[in-house]
């Protein structure tokens, strides 16, 4: 610096001191120092050089130590740029460039330099200069050619710089033929890889501040014009990327074939950064294009359609073609995954692909690749279906995507529908972009769903069911605009349905635990609405609700009702129900709420997927066990109520389903899948009524078709023939059921019914008892009166006039045809009916009533509306048929004598039908009561109204074992009481599920109860007391009691007093009948008529005073006559019951020290109580006849004496009927199969005795809470202790009157009202 310094300045002194400085430092420095920091002047002046002209000259030969000739490279230039085509070779043109390079002293590597430039003007000459290149490399260093080519993409690094394609070309093939390494020529490009990587992160930032701002809550029309400006700034920013060489290098590599190389430098990016640039997609896509060209052509064109061929690179190091589809494992499926989901830039290569998978899954069972199929899946999760989310609204690539995937089973469909939801849309800024429009297009476009649907269906689908899960009454018009949708969308909509459903985030329950969430049944509607108007796969769906709980059954009920049109509902009315009663068309027309139009696609629709994954009968058993299993799974934790709509929710869509499996089914295809009566129930463990409820229509179809082979054997027989080819068919049929029904029970139960009678009951239904006449005139009526209308209505165009006409004409013959039918078959069923119901009862025992009621009845009853109507029918049928050895009375009794424990057991549903059975039960009751002639043509002659069955079977004749016409009155009056005195215990004791079910019940049986005034003022009373009480605690049984209330009052017009609706008069003594209970007996007659009239202080005492007031009226007068039977069995429970007899009779002894003077005495043949003595309330005080004269008092020592003789004889008896027991077993066995044998004298006897003596000494202990009201034990022990006395009075003036010869009454067995259902405190 300072040489230069000073030999600028003018002053020459300095420069004089300088240069002495530096000769002083020639000692210290060497001159080679010098020579080489000194300019060539001072040099000269100092010494150092003689010239500083030629010392110049020779620097600079030294340091280009060539000279170079612009001549020489225009030579060079020349040579490379002739014409290739001739005989010149690489090798004679590389001898000519050394030649050049020799001659004019160029530099080997401008003239390296110089053959890249002539390369990339020459692309067409790839072979030639990669030979050339080859040669010369073999005389430079490896890594010459990689810096040359470094060197020449920096040139281009400029801000405004663009690298042309050709050098990116020239880089490529040198990297295709191994000339130059990628690693040494990538650290050359830029971007870096890090600036790379933060360009990503910034994209993915900007995609979630957009879906930020398309999700904030806008409030103003000003706030929507920023964001629309907003929009366009941000379409504004889309400018030209800066250029990226390692992008552009990809590109060209991706054009040659190269594909190791183009995978090794997209490997050093983020995923998909690369195929987000839409030149490089359209490069992988054409390498696709040609690598599966042989492929598609084999197996993917469509039939009569040409296209474009594909031409294949001239490249012998490109990507092999596939031939198969084993060799799209090579590297087809690894292209697609760099690719991802930027294939929506090739709609064309979509399709292919597409269609390339829909004949690999066509002929996979052949091939057995399960390899190629998880790749195929694969490629359709990460490339398929995000680039359809990518495309604008494509529906042809959405239909060729179903043609594929409906090849799938749904499992695989939906397990790819989830992951295109829930994580494709994250992995990529894009697709996260894709799905914040399309939920913000959602809002706006409701009624373009299907164009939006098309690419993005998954997102669509779920912003469109959480708003109809919040807002039910969408559903309507969301179904309406489904129309527009793809068959991909469909099944993509099944999809978010069940994702919907199974959200565990969601609660299934309201916050009160005791109704199912709304959001739920929301989901519910519109699936049934949506599966039933479009052509969705349920297979999925059935196998959701098979592996879910009772909560997800509402979805197959809904599904169900709509589809098949198959209702299920306790709101029916009875016209509904008779309706139900008769065939398919008229259960169609008038059986449901709505009309059943245009069910018959989507009913075979669910059919064939129930059948084809082979779900109808594991549905059915899944739904019958899980109805119990809701008690034990649920009842734990939930509310009460709850548990009971569960229950009632998982049985009503048993039903339903049911009942549409037996009505769509084809007979084969329903006896296939149904196993036999006993595997249901022993193998399957399904309850009994599920199981023959799924067997029914099976033996229905069985018997048909027996029936029609039959017929067709003999043709043209007569009526009578085919009356017994029907009961041939019948027998053969049901004989296996038969012998299969006795393994339900223990071997104990058919001792008292047999099990043809059980299978018979469960076998038929109501379409066999009757014919509903009056429902199919109303529906031909209705139909005439459409036909009518359509005549009437000018404005109706005639072609659609003339079809409505021809359609209610083409119903009309239906119903008709129908009806003719049924009545034929019903006729035939009576037939076999009369022969064969009175083979089924041959046992006289009150314990075949307890065991029909307990296995028959009372199960049927309350498992549909239908089905309690057929129970109260069938009782009456078994009557009509004069069944022997079939109480009809009893029956009767038993149902109506206390319905408390039935009732509080039932869930809601169950209550409203058991209503229903109690209300039809009522109604056959009412009618024989309310006219003698209808009693005497229909009960006075028959065998279930005999008050005495005698051994030698019913004769027919005998008027005195008849129950007269007043007598039966007074039997109802106190069947009207026990309703009554039932009703106001459950309504008084506070329990929510005791007070709904009873005013359900009382709500079904209010056409035919209450009939009389005083019964129904009580029952007002309670229910206005229960509308006070539950206004604010519990609205729903406010709302139940205030309607039943209403509907009461309503009915007040109706009711007569009690002396209209039996009379009260004293009948002459003689008419007099004996009643005891079970075994086990009831209380006595005379416990009964004297009980105490005190009564505990309490707020309701007026009340009660006057109710009982009201009902004490008819102690003098009021009769109720109940038919006597006995059996084997109860005999046996007398004896085993005899010591209780002693301990009664000694309790007697300190009863009747209280007897007061004056107290009336029954007379020995006086009425006993049906029930146990708990159950009897007030009014029944005057059921007995009193002698009219008052016995004078008896001293204490004389009450004693005749106490201790009672007790001496009562042992007495009993030593002697221990004694004859074994001996009159044996006997009454023979008297019973033999009906023309005499009675045994010492049997008689022995009934007389037990007529007279046992029947009164007997009784079971009270509870309070079975009195009519709440507190009353004060009073039922005061009853106890007089009713005693009154049992000693009544065995002695028995006894005196048998030993003084007096006109004995006739020999009877005693009938028991209660028996076993007594010991099981009234539970079934």
């Amino acid at each position: 610096i300072i040489d230069i310094e000073t030999n600028c300045l003018v002053e020459k002194s300095k420069r004089d001191y300088f240069t002495q400085l530096v000769l002083a430092c020639l000692y210290l420095v060497s001159d080679t120092v010098l020579k080489a920091s000194l300019d060539p002047e001072t040099l000269e002046s100092l010494g150092l050089i003689k010239q500083s002209q030629q010392f110049n000259q020779k620097s600079v030969k030294i340091k280009t130590k060539l000279l170079e000739e612009n001549e020489g490279y225009a030579k060079l230039i020349a040579e490379l740029g002739q014409d290739l085509s001739g005989n010149i070779t690489s090798d004679l043109i590389l001898e000519n460039i050394k030649s050049l390079i020799g001659c004019f002293n160029l530099d080997p590597n401008r003239v390296l330099d110089v053959i890249l430039e002539v390369f990339e003007c020459r692309p067409e000459h790839d072979d030639f200069f990669i030979s050339l290149l080859e040669s010369y490399m073999s005389m430079c260093e490896p890594q010459t050619l990689c810096h040359i080519l470094g060197f020449k993409f920096k040139f281009y690094q400029e801000p405004n710089g663009e690298t042309p394609s050709s050098l990116y070309r020239v880089a490529a093939v040198l990297l295709q033929f191994n000339l130059i390494d990628l690693d040494d020529l990538y650290v050359h490009l830029l971007p870096a890889d890090n600036c790379i990587m933060d360009e990503h992160k910034r994209e993915i930032v900007e995609a979630k501040q957009i879906v930020r701002k398309l999700t904030m809550v806008v409030l103003s029309s000003e706030n929507n014009d920023e964001r629309e400006k907003e929009k366009e700034k941000e379409e504004e920013k889309v400018e030209k990327p800066p250029d990226n060489q390692k992008l552009g290098l990809l590109e060209a590599l991706l054009k040659i074939g190269d594909w190791q190389h183009a995978q090794n430098i997209m490997d050093q990016m983020p995923p998909y950064y690369a195929a987000s640039h839409k030149l490089i997609a359209l490069a992988i896509c054409k390498l696709i294009h040609i690598t599966i060209e042989p492929l598609y052509r084999r197996v993917g064109v469509p039939k009569g359609a040409k296209g474009s061929p594909v031409n294949a690179l001239q490249n012998k190091r490109a990507p092999k073609q596939a031939e198969s589809f084993e060799d799209l494992r090579r590297d087809v499926f690894n292209m697609f995954c760099y690719l991802g989901p930027h294939l929506s830039h090739d709609p064309i290569l979509f399709a292919k692909v597409v269609r390339i998978g829909k004949s690999f899954m066509k002929e996979k069972s052949r091939l057995s690749l399960e390899v190629i199929l998880s790749c195929l899946l694969s490629i359709t999760d990460q490339v398929l279906l995000p680039s359809l989310s990518l495309m604008d609204c494509n529906a042809c690539m959405s239909e060729e995507l179903w043609g594929m995937f409906k090849t799938f089973p749904y499992q695989h469909r939906y397990r790819l529908y989830g992951q295109w939801k829930n994580e494709t849309y994250n992995s990529h800024p894009l697709l996260v972009k894709v799905k914040a429009q399309t939920i913000d297009r959602a809002k706006y476009i409701m009624k373009q769903i299907g164009k939006l649907s098309h690419s993005n269906p998954t997102i669509l689908f779920y912003y469109i069911l959480s708003q109809i899960q919040k807002y039910d009454n969408l559903i309507t018009p969301v179904v309406d605009s489904l129309k527009y949708l793809t068959s991909l969308n469909y099944d993509v909509l099944a999809y978010c349905i069940i994702e919907a459903l199974a959200n565990p985030e969601k609660e299934r329950m309201k916050h009160d635990d005791t109704t199912i969430s709304s959001w739920l049944q929301s989901l519910a509607s519109f699936c049934g609405a949506v599966f039933r108007k479009y052509p969705i796969d349920l297979a999925g769906l059935l196998q959701y609700v098979a592996a879910k709980g009772s909560f997800d059954l509402l979805i197959l009920k809904e599904v169900v009702q709509k589809m098949s049109g198959i209702e299920i509902t306790e709101e029916m009315t009875m016209e509904q129900l008779e309706a139900m009663t008769g065939g398919e068309q008229l259960k169609a027309e008038g059986g449901y709420f709505g009309q059943i139009r245009n069910t018959k696609k989507s009913s075979q629709r669910l059919k064939d997927a129930l059948l084809d994954h082979d779900l109808a009968l594991p549905l059915c058993l899944l739904m019958a066990q899980q109805r119990n299993g809701v008690i034990f799974q649920e009842g734990g934790e939930k509310h009460l109520k709850l548990v009971g709509k569960l229950y009632d929710q998982c049985h009503d869509t048993l039903v339903q389903f049911g009942g549409f499996l037996a009505s769509n089914l084809s007979t084969e295809d329903y006896i296939k899948r149904v196993p036999s009566i006993d595997v249901l129930c022993n193998e399957f463990h399904t309850p009994h009524d599920a199981a023959f409820f799924l067997s029914r229509p099976m033996y229905a179809h069985h018997i048909s078709s027996k029936y029609d082979e039959l017929k067709k054997s003999e043709k043209g027989s007569k009526q009578q023939h085919k009356v017994h080819k029907y009961i041939t068919s019948c027998e053969m049929v049901m004989a296996p059921v038969h012998e299969a029904v006795v393994s339900l029970h223990v071997s104990k139960v058919w001792d008292d019914i047999s099990p043809q009678f059980y299978a018979t009951f469960w076998s038929l239904t109501m379409y066999d008892l009757a014919v509903p006449h009056t429902s199919y005139e109303r529906e031909v009526n209705k139909l005439k009166v459409q036909m009518k209308a359509i005549d009437d209505n000018q404005e109706m165009p005639p072609n659609k006039k003339k079809k409505e006409k021809e359609r209610c004409t083409a119903l009309q013959d239906k119903l008709l045809e129908e009806e003719k039918k049924q009545m034929e078959h019903v006729q035939r069923e009576e037939v076999y009916h009369l022969i064969i119901l009175p083979l089924f009862l041959e046992s006289t025992k009150n314990e075949t009533i307890t065991k029909f009621l307990q296995l028959c009845i009372f199960p049927r009853c309350i498992f549909s509306a239908i089905d309690a109507v057929y129970c109260a029918r069938f009782v009456e049928l078994v009557h009509q048929q004069k069944t022997p050895n079939f109480s009809t009375l009893l029956c009767y009794d038993r149902v109506f004598s206390d319905i408390i424990y039935t009732v509080a057991s039932c869930t809601e549903n169950e209550a409203s039908r058991y209503g229903r059975f109690l209300c039809c039960m009522l109604e056959t009751v009412t009618r024989w009561h309310s006219d003698r002639a209808t009693y005497e043509k229909e009960c006075g002659n028959y065998p279930g109204f005999l008050t005495i069955l005698r051994a030698t079977g019913f004769d027919g004749g005998n008027k005195a074992d008849q129950l007269d016409y007043e007598n039966f009155r007074h039997v109802v009056h106190k069947w009207h009481y026990k309703l009554t005195k039932a009703s106001v215990h459950c309504l008084e004791t506070g329990e929510y599920t005791h007070i709904r079910n009873i005013l359900i019940v009382l709500t079904k049986i209010l056409p035919w109860y209450p009939k009389v005034l005083n019964l129904g003022q009580a029952l007002e009373r309670r229910v206005h007391k229960i509308c006070q009480e539950e206004k604010e605690k519990r609205p729903d049984l406010y709302a139940l009691a205030m309607g039943y209330s209403g509907q009461l009052k309503s009915r007040k017009s109706y009711m007569i007093p009690e002396n209209e609706f039996h009379h009260k008069d004293p009948p002459p003594r003689n008419a007099v009948a004996s009643v005891q209970n079970g075994p086990g007996g009831g209380p006595s007659s005379s416990s009964i008529g004297s009980a105490s009239k005190s009564d505990e202080s309490s707020t309701e005492e007026t009340e009660k005073e006057k109710f009982k007031k009201e009902e004490k009226a008819k102690e003098e007068k009021f009769k109720t006559t109940v038919p006597n039977t006995e059996s084997k069995s109860t005999q046996e429970k007398e004896r085993e019951k005899e010591p209780s007899r002693e301990r009664d009779i000694a309790k007697e002894m300190k009863s009747k020290e209280n007897v007061k003077g004056g107290e009336k005495t029954p007379v020995s043949g006086s009425l006993k109580s049906p029930v146990p003595r708990s159950d009897v309330a007030e009014p029944e005080r005057g059921k007995f006849l009193y002698i009219n004269h008052t016995p004078p008092p008896l001293s204490k020592s004389k009450e004693r004496e005749m106490d201790k003789k009672d007790l001496d004889k009562s042992r007495e008896r009993s030593r002697e009927r221990e004694k004859k027991d074994e001996k009159d077993r044996k006997e009454r066995k023979r008297d019973h199969s033999n009906n023309d044998r005499e009675v045994p004298p010492d049997l008689a006897k022995r009934r007389k005795e037990e007529n007279g003596t046992m029947g009164v000494s007997k009784h079971k202990s009270e509870s309070p809470c079975e009195s009519p009201y709440p507190n009353e034990k004060d009073k039922e022990k005061n009853k106890s202790k007089s009713s005693d006395k009154e049992k000693g009075e009544k065995i002695e003036k028995k006894e005196k009157r048998d030993s003084s010869g007096g006109k004995e009454e006739k020999k009877q067995y005693p009938f028991h009202l209660i028996g076993v259902f007594n010991q099981c405190n009234g539970k079934l």
